[in-house]
């Protein structure tokens, strides 16, 4: 009996394992890839690439076009610890004390800065700030192909900030210059420069104000702001448009921690080209001067002189002998224009007369005894930068 029902069972399992092969061999048939996860392939939907195309909202054909007119700047300094450090250069002294002074220069420690800067034109020359390459000793540019030169000042122009360096090189990739008296707020802009060194990096923002003055950076003030990140390494670097043409020259940031707050600032590539221009020239800068001490109009001067609106400079001072003496000018008169352009305040002031051209008739508008007049008056030359007074 037992034998009986271990055959019927052993029946009915046979049965079923025989079905159930049956089945799978079917779905086999019918699906080859039925229970065969290992063979199975991974399907990926590629879209094919068109090169003449960019991702939307890319900016990497500016940044592509701009990006090998860019270079990083290494500059060293000796430092000394010894007092008597001044009179290595002195000829007398290297005259009578020549090896000793050989032996003290040979102590001294290199002081390491690095920068930013932007080749202008194919033959060499670099725009920069002048704060990178300032009391530099030696200077040193990397391309961006790789290459590294050595780089010799041929001009400053500490009131704005500005340094044109120049390397022995040709057909370098020179940047185009954009009309930054064109630019908008909320315009997109890049931010290309070397920051803390780590190599040439490209940051994005957009204009966040222009004309911007009174931060007690340079003498001449007129700066872009954006909130593309400007970090230390950046400065003298490009601030480009969309197009990849230059805008600004990378100069300062607002930071409470050394890096990037959103708050920097630019000069315009305008202003920048016209300072290129004079020392290319003439080896130095050129501005006009007329001679007199202003402050802003506030409110309560605008009281006061019974002004419709808060808007002008006041004269405060003005020098014996100098331009607005010989014009006539005092203290108490309010500059509103020069050669109709507007003034707006003791900085824009200043701007408007230093690209006046010296021994030149220019015409101001002044406020005086609540009559507005127009007075002629010949531009000098401003003096040395050590005199701060317009």
């Amino acid at each position: 009996m037992n034998n009986q029902l271990h055959k019927k069972l052993w029946l009915i399992f046979a049965q079923a394992a025989t079905v159930c092969m049956a089945i799978l061999f079917v779905f086999r048939i019918f699906s080859p890839t039925f229970l065969n996860l290992k063979d199975q392939n991974l399907v990926v939907k590629q879209v094919e690439s068109n090169s003449n195309s960019s991702i939307a909202g890319s900016y990497s054909h500016a940044a592509k076009k701009a990006m090998p007119a860019v270079v990083n700047i290494f500059t060293s300094k000796k430092t000394y610890d010894n007092p008597h450090q001044k009179y290595l250069d002195d000829p007398t002294f290297r005259q009578f004390f020549g090896d000793q002074l050989d032996d003290l220069d040979s102590q001294a420690q290199p002081e390491n800065s690095l920068g930013s800067g932007v080749i202008v034109s194919e033959q060499g020359l670099i725009l920069t700030n002048n704060h990178v390459v300032a009391s530099a000793d030696e200077i040193e540019i990397a391309l961006a192909d790789g290459r590294k030169l050595s780089a010799k000042v041929v001009g400053t122009d500490p009131d704005t900030d500005l340094a044109l360096i120049k390397v022995e090189a040709e057909h370098l990739p020179a940047i185009n210059f954009a009309s930054s008296d064109q630019l908008n707020v909320g315009d997109v802009v890049l931010a290309i420069g070397n920051p803390f060194g780590v190599g040439q990096t490209v940051t994005q923002g957009i204009i966040s104000a222009l004309g911007r003055n009174h931060l007690g950076i340079n003498i001449y003030e007129n700066f872009i702001q954006t909130d593309a990140s400007i970090n230390p390494g950046n400065s003298g670097g490009a601030l480009i448009d969309t197009d990849g043409n230059l805008v600004g020259i990378n100069s300062a940031i607002y930071s409470r921690s050394g890096g990037s707050m959103g708050i920097g600032f630019a000069i315009p590539a305008t202003l920048a080209r016209q300072v290129m221009e004079q020392i290319v020239s003439q080896g130095n800068v050129t501005r006009g001067w007329i001679g007199i001490e202003a402050q802003d109009i506030t409110p309560e001067l605008a009281e006061s002189f019974k002004l419709k609106l808060t808007q002008g400079a006041l004269i405060a001072g003005v020098l014996r002998d100098s331009p607005a003496d010989k014009a006539g000018l005092r203290a108490g008169d309010i500059l509103l224009a020069i050669e109709g352009k507007q003034v707006s305040d003791s900085s824009s002031m200043l701007n408007l007369i230093a690209v006046l051209t010296p021994n030149k008739k220019a015409t101001l508008k002044i406020a005086r005894a609540e009559k507005v007049i127009d007075v002629s008056i010949l531009i000098g030359k401003r003096p040395k930068p050590a005199i701060t007074k317009e």
